[in-house]
């Protein structure tokens, strides 16, 4: 497997950005379709590039920017969290944006417009936690590129704001998948139902399930709340839309 470490330059200033993809042979010479990883609110960590690296090997070009770099290079170590750390989390969160993501976005689509392992044609993406609202945003944004959609236990998705991610809905082409867990008080009951029925009056092709017995994060393997089977069954999902839609 082939993996990098690069700078994207945006409107806002360079994002640093990790990406990984099959060695040629492995599934065909490529380019590979693109599937974007949106982070969850700690942000860029091994976690997330093993994550990033499972896609690539499965014939995809995963690429995983770092959404805090107007802030600066942000690293938390999870594993010393204390209360101020996460409350630099959740700053380093509200920092961000629907439209700064969807303009991020789009300097990663340029970008990759000049890698020639990367596909230019349909992709996908997946959000984790925060970004479950920016995979949506994208997907309403970039119609034309964003085919295959997925979201783990996703947040503000519906909001009463203007920007809310949901009221995109007749602009997505894609399909869309959400995950939910649960146990989530960062999902209101009203959450589902009122994403269902956007996807459903515009027409979406959409999949959306609450997994039995999860609380927020169950598909990081490194967290206590961490449920093996149902993480590895969204995989699965994932995995199958992917090969289903992008080929």
């Amino acid at each position: 497997m082939a993996e990098k470490e690069f700078n994207i330059t945006t409107p806002d200033g360079v994002m640093p950005s990790f990406a990984a993809w099959p060695d040629p042979g492995e599934h065909g010479d490529g380019p590979y379709p693109v599937i974007v990883m949106y982070m969850d609110a700690p942000g860029i960590r091994e976690e997330l590039r093993d994550f990033a690296r499972r896609i690539a090997a499965q014939g995809y070009y995963a690429v995983l920017p770092d959404l805090y770099y107007r802030l600066g290079l942000l690293r938390f170590n999870l594993a010393e969290r204390t209360e101020k750390m996460g409350e630099m989390i959740f700053a380093a969160w509200h920092s961000l944006t629907n439209d700064g993501v969807a303009s991020d976005t789009g300097a990663i689509l340029a970008a990759l417009g000049d890698d020639a392992a990367a596909s230019d044609g349909p992709m996908g993406c997946v959000g984790y936690c925060m970004s479950g609202a920016f995979i949506t945003t994208v997907a309403g944004r970039f119609p034309d590129r964003f085919a295959a959609n997925v979201s783990l236990y996703g947040v503000w998705i519906v909001t009463e704001h203007e920007d809310s991610p949901h009221l995109l809905a007749p602009q997505i082409e894609g399909e869309m998948y959400y995950a939910f867990a649960e146990r989530d008080h960062w999902v209101p009951d009203t959450v589902i139902p009122d994403l269902t029925a956007a996807l459903d009056a515009a027409g979406v092709p959409h999949e959306i399930e609450t997994f039995a017995d999860t609380d927020h994060g169950f598909a990081f393997p490194q967290r206590d709340i961490y449920h093996e089977a149902s993480a590895e069954i969204v995989w699965g999902k994932m995995f199958d839309l992917y090969a289903r839609v992008l080929g």
